[in-house]
């Protein structure tokens, strides 16, 4: 445990940071599962709202820092080319 006031808050905020970061995530990855749920029963319409939701969900979790801008852009890609299949 840290001793001076200053590491104490330090500690504090991390924690903070941490479990507001985990929440994000986890709405994310809950997210991408009910797309991934309805691309498989092949919903193109039902598909295509939850892929624009996880475009601001990525979006905004690369804005804050918590996934890299990189793999953010290549989750959308691959996720709008498994939309694309199931249209066609």
């Amino acid at each position: 445990m840290p001793q001076r006031r200053t590491a104490i808050k330090d500690l504090r905020r991390n924690r903070k940071r941490h479990l507001h970061n985990l929440d994000i995530k986890t709405d994310l990855r809950k997210t991408i599962k009910k797309f991934l749920t309805l691309v498989s029963a092949k919903s193109a319409t039902e598909a295509q709202s939850a892929l624009k939701l996880i475009y601001k969900k990525l979006d905004k979790a690369a804005k804050r820092h918590i996934l890299h801008d990189n793999t953010a852009s290549r989750r959308k890609a691959r996720f709008s080319k498994l939309v694309k299949s199931i249209a066609s």
